[in-house]
């Protein structure tokens, strides 16, 4: 095989307009506003599309995504890329957070922390991930994620702090304001 040229594999990626998304969050409670994208009343936002997670449950305090790891998330050792398993552990605990808040109250994470357990590769089948809130208050709220296989096989757990805030007027912040 030639190493400096290697055969190629494409993946096409299509999305919806993320801005009318946002603003459609704007008029919503955030448990509304998912149960909307689980059930294609709204898109998935571009990140979804891009990465492959299906938003599968929702519930007050409680959000499992779904994926089927594929090589093109792996990194140059062969295995799926942290920063992935760290994306949707961030997605899964934010979307729980955000499914706790009133219309007008959103989030962003201010930290994270992820223990990876094993190599997740598509030979894991499709993994959930799984975020729950710990503790929900009025400017900060804690939320633990879990990535398991359909076995039950732990991937990665994570653990989260959220700032929770009043959207200001004048439209949706499209800088990265919330990670759903």
């Amino acid at each position: 095989m030639d190493t400096m040229n290697p055969p190629s594999r494409q993946r096409a990626v299509a999305w919806s307009d993320p801005v009318a998304t946002a603003e459609a969050a704007r008029g919503m409670a955030g448990l509304a506003f998912l149960q909307a994208i689980r059930d294609g009343a709204l898109p998935p936002p571009p990140v979804a599309v891009l990465l492959g997670t299906e938003l599968a449950e929702v519930e007050a305090g409680r959000v499992v995504m779904r994926l089927a790891p594929g090589e093109h998330l792996y990194n140059p050792i062969g295995s799926v890329h942290g920063g992935m398993i760290a994306t949707l552990l961030d997605s899964v605990m934010g979307c729980a957070v955000h499914s706790t808040l009133p219309q007008g109250r959103f989030y962003t994470t201010l930290e994270i922390k992820v223990n990876f357990v094993r190599a997740l590769t598509e030979a894991a089948g499709v993994v959930s991930g799984e975020g729950r809130v710990v503790q929900a208050g009025r400017q900060v709220a804690l939320a633990e994620g879990r990535l398991t296989g359909a076995n039950g096989r732990l991937y990665a757990t994570a653990s989260t702090t959220c700032l929770v805030f009043d959207l200001p007027a004048g439209g949706p912040q499209m800088n990265g304001a919330n990670h759903g």
